[in-house]
């Protein structure tokens, strides 16, 4: 069986800042997009699976944001804290068609 996923634009590349998260409420998710030093866009869900930190607050550092509250690192590319904290969080995936941003959500 297919998934189907709900395509919701973003913005430009242009828009988003580096380095920074970004905050956006879909439905109910609230997802955290963030625009790499690498120039690659990341979209994980918006909430720190320890104490439910705000991560599009958190430092940017490669490929990592740190929760403002207690400093967990998370990968923003497959979701996983690092060790020795545990947890995950849901990613995202990002289309970029001419220049706009699309987080594809799964329906």
């Amino acid at each position: 069986m297919e998934k189907t996923f709900e395509s919701v634009l973003v913005g430009k590349t242009t828009d988003l800042p580096e380095k920074m998260g970004k905050t956006m409420t879909i439905g109910t998710k609230e997802i955290a997009i963030f625009k790499l030093e690498s120039g690659r866009i990341r979209a994980i869900e918006n909430r720190c699976p320890h104490k439910g930190g705000v991560l599009a607050e958190g430092i940017v550092s490669g490929d990592y944001v740190f929760c403002p509250m207690h400093d967990w690192k998370i990968s923003v590319c497959d979701g996983k804290v690092q060790a020795p904290d545990e947890g995950c969080v849901k990613t995202y995936p990002i289309e970029i068609i001419n220049d706009e941003v699309f987080i594809l959500i799964n329906e």
